[in-house]
């Protein structure tokens, strides 16, 4: 066989068009680099819908859970306005009501000589039970006490509803 170029051919080829037979070493390497692309833009994707989430990381409990459920609804949902409302909470910093809350709590505690919620010994949380006086009708109307019924045997309805 003679090596000759045909008459249409030119002299000289650029370097990504191979001989036939040869491997296209160009598209092996667009592969590579095109999956490589897809995965950082993913990642950079992910990282960019996580950003609510870890700029409510300091906050409180319920604010991350808030702020986590919005930004997971976006990623899912694809609606953008969820990942602006999460990040707009995420700004946002809750005054902390459970502090003073517990302060008074722990005030109070200690107005009632009740440390650490314990009774002191010999001391009940009931007050003692006062005997009625013979001689004093009862102002008060009598309590009723609710009366629970047993159900029948062969009904299966109770079972039903729980």
């Amino acid at each position: 066989m003679e090596d000759s170029l045909h008459p249409a051919a030119v002299a000289h080829l650029p370097p990504f068009i191979t001989a036939p037979g040869q491997t296209d070493v160009l598209f092996n390497v667009m592969i590579v680099f095109v999956l490589l692309m897809v995965f950082v833009v993913g990642i950079l994707y992910l990282r960019l819908h996580a950003l609510p989430e870890h700029m409510a990381h300091g906050a409180s409990k319920a604010q991350l859970q808030i702020v986590g459920v919005l930004a997971l609804i976006a990623l899912f949902t694809h609606n953008h306005l969820f990942w602006i409302a999460a990040l707009l909470l995420a700004m946002v910093e809750f005054p902390n009501f459970s502090s003073p809350v517990e302060s008074i709590a722990r005030s109070l505690a200690k107005m009632a000589d009740r440390h650490d919620g314990t009774d002191e010994p010999g001391t009940s949380a009931q007050p003692a039970a006062v005997p009625p006086r013979a001689n004093e009708s009862h102002a008060s109307p009598p309590q009723w006490v609710p009366l629970e019924i047993e159900p029948v045997a062969g009904d299966n309805k109770a079972e039903r509803r729980g």
